[in-house]
């Protein structure tokens, strides 16, 4: 007799908002459904409270955790007025993300009794369901629609019923018992031999738009266009018979074979082979969910990535061949040569996927998708790619941290989905990924390649006052004020008139707006400041085009930007922009022959304002213009009382910053323009600004 099918996630468009809702409805009691049948394998309360392992909360933590995500993302929309029970929707907040394999949670709670939860979780199922019955609906539901937050937490518990029965894998077998909803794959047989496919080289986009009628986690949308060369990719996917070699040839015992970071893990651990691998005298046996069998030697192997990688390269060492792991780049490539796009609508899957057959994995060879095998389902597939943003990245403001925390370049991609990923988890284009000692029903598909694993940048800028330049330079405009780099540049580019444009210095360019602004008019700019904090941005964006960096909202609290060179205007000037660090009071020699120099909010930081002045003529052509701005905030931290050069009485009288400069610049300078005021705001927090007038001075070389 067929299994029950899980019903897929429901598509957010349509004509009949009244069917949509029931749609949603039944999306939403399948999933609550399914989920508490997940606990009832487990055959005690022992088994609750008992870790599975320690790197993780006990099994309690996540019967209620599901439940208190709904109360507290809809709370947060402004969907439900109170809370259920603040104390559960505070413990069972949130879960444990450890940073390395021997990062042991050692903290102590106090859990409530099994029946507390299960009558919070019902309570809670009630409040959503009626919730869904009255919110008014209207469709499309869209990224700002009311209702995505409803669709966020029934598809946050489809990952964790994924998640969870990792878990439950990982528990003794005395806490859990075989269950009819849950019925493994009984096929078993000799593995076939693998063999490798060709991959033509392919170019295409890949990033999801705001507008498609399905719901997705933020670090799918936004675009990256991505271009692979050719390439071959092992036809299966790598099964138990063929990991076993590597077992047998010591793999896990050859440090050689493993990265850095796993041969720690290693040594930590002192794994000699799979996790779900069992050895049973001189047999082998396999870890299901909820049983152990004679090993499936024709299933997946899996692993984690510092397993999977471990044997690329020992793969690479006996066959001679460049094997690794694909990147997340290859895997679209290869799945757009076998034909998958987005699942099929068919029921069952023709993938073993979405519980449309298994309560485990299954024989490697039984999924074909065009020359391929199991290109989805079976057993995520680790790659070689850490997570990163795509252009155009947004957090979702009431799940502010689900992707974010993972941009740190140690949580690797998995894709195509397991025999449990079900909804959003199940699409070619969702995005998951998870630190590389983590195990998840995950194996791999290995590719050869001579071209080498390239990665994305996933830097978000943490430095507080780095960001706060950011934002100053290329962030957003705050209470009608002009973006000050971009408004020196213009004022000195209008300052040129005809005269010649060859090379141009943004010296104190902090993080390198006024450059490449100045880059529209001037051939070639140097932009040169003694922060190497600083210039990094600049060299950042002139690389890549792109920065990402966080705001302070409010205390911890942080807010995530990005933007580009092509939204400003500028990205076709990158290549005329060269950063350096430097001593605008000591420059190197080679910086000279400039047609302009820009140096602004310069001077009253400098150890000698005055040595920089008086030789500064010597980097401009004749007929060359210097444009100096600086709000003449004198600070003895910055410049001893004796080096300021005016903002003091002098024989009786005030003397500016304005006449110290006239008295120096005079002997070579000739005054064109000023003084002017120039405003500028500095964000410090979503409530803090700077706002101050910075004096402009434009002066032409005699």
């Amino acid at each position: 007799m067929q299994r029950p099918i899980f019903p897929r996630s429901p598509l957010l468009a349509g004509a009949d908002a009244e069917q949509k809702r029931t749609e949603i409805l039944d999306f939403f009691r399948a999933t609550f459904d399914r989920y508490e049948k997940l606990f009832e394998v487990l055959t005690s309360a022992e088994a609750y409270f008992v870790k599975p392992i320690a790197l993780r909360h006990p099994l309690i933590f996540y019967l209620g955790h599901t439940a208190t995500f709904f109360i507290n993302k809809l709370l947060l929309a402004g969907l439900i007025e109170k809370r259920i029970n603040p104390e559960f929707e505070s413990m069972f907040a949130i879960g444990v993300d450890e940073m390395s394999w021997d990062d042991l949670s050692e903290a102590r709670y106090e859990w409530p009794r099994i029946d507390e939860v299960k009558a919070y979780r019902q309570a809670v199922r009630a409040t959503v369901e009626q919730l869904i019955r009255t919110q008014a609906l209207t469709l499309p539901i869209g990224w700002d629609h009311p209702w995505w937050i409803i669709l966020m937490g029934i598809e946050h518990e489809r990952i964790h019923l994924e998640t969870s029965s990792v878990l439950i894998r990982q528990h003794l077998l005395k806490y859990v018992a075989p269950h009819p909803a849950w019925e493994p794959c009984r096929a078993a047989a000799e593995a076939p031999h693998n063999e490798l496919v060709t991959i033509p080289p392919e170019q295409f986009r890949v990033g999801r738009e705001r507008g498609e009628s399905v719901y997705g986690w933020d670090n799918e949308f936004g675009s990256h266009e991505a271009s692979t060369a050719p390439f071959q990719a092992s036809r299966y996917l790598v099964s138990n018979r063929e990991f076993l070699a590597f077992v047998e040839a010591g793999g896990y015992s050859d440090e050689s074979l493993w990265l850095e970071e796993g041969a720690g893990w290693l040594k930590f651990t002192q794994a000699q082979h799979p996790t779900f691998w069992v050895r049973d005298d001189a047999q082998w046996r396999l870890r299901l969910m909820l049983e152990e069998v004679p090993m499936p030697w024709n299933w997946p192997v899996e692993t984690n990535y510092h397993e999977a990688k471990a044997f690329c390269r020992w793969k690479a060492r006996v066959s001679g061949q460049s094997v690794r792991l694909p990147t997340e780049n290859e895997w679209q490539a290869l799945s757009r040569f076998a034909g998958i796009n987005e699942l099929p609508s068919e029921y069952p899957a023709p993938a073993n996927i979405e519980l449309d057959h298994y309560a485990s994995s299954c024989p490697v060879n039984q999924f074909a998708h065009g020359p391929l095998f199991d290109v989805i389902g079976n057993v995520w597939q680790w790659t070689e790619t850490p997570i990163y943003p795509f252009a155009g990245f947004e957090v979702h403001p009431v799940y502010d941290d689900f992707t974010t925390p993972t941009f740190d370049e140690r949580h690797n991609v998995i894709k195509g989905g397991s025999w449990i990923a079900c909804g959003n988890e199940a699409l070619p284009t969702s995005r998951y990924a998870f630190r590389r000692h983590f195990f998840q029903h995950a194996g791999l598909r290995y590719v050869v390649s001579d071209a080498p694993a390239t990665s994305e940048a996933s830097h978000y800028e943490t430095d507080r006052l780095v960001s706060e330049y950011a934002e100053f330079h290329y962030g957003d405009e705050y209470f009608e004020v002009p973006n000050f780099p971009r408004a020196l540049a213009r004022l000195a580019i209008a300052a040129m008139g005809d005269k010649p444009a060859g090379k141009a210095l943004d010296l104190g360019c902090a993080t390198g707006r006024a450059s490449f602004e100045l880059a529209l008019h001037f051939e070639q700019v140097t932009g040169i400041d003694f922060s190497a904090r600083f210039i990094s941005l600049g060299v950042r964006l002139a690389e890549q085009g792109r920065l990402r960096y966080t705001l302070v909202e409010e205390g911890e609290l942080v807010a995530y930007k990005e933007r580009s060179l092509a939204e400003l205007g500028l990205d076709h000037v990158a290549q005329k922009v060269e950063f350096f660090q430097g001593d605008a009071c000591n420059l190197k020699p080679v910086f000279t022959g400039y047609d302009l120099i820009l140096a602004a909010n310069l001077i009253d930081r400098l150890y000698s304002p005055i040595k920089f002045l008086e030789t500064v003529h010597q980097r401009l052509n004749p007929g060359g213009v210097l444009l100096i701005a600086s709000p003449y905030t004198w600070l003895p931290e910055h410049t001893k009382r004796e080096a300021w050069i005016g903002g003091f009485k002098k024989d009786g009288e005030n003397f500016t910053t304005l006449d110290g400069l006239k008295a120096i610049l005079g002997k070579h300078f000739r005054l064109l323009r000023g003084p002017l005021s120039v405003p500028f705001v500095i964000r410090e927090t979503r409530r803090k600004f700077q706002h101050t007038l910075s004096e402009v001075s434009i002066w032409e070389r005699r």
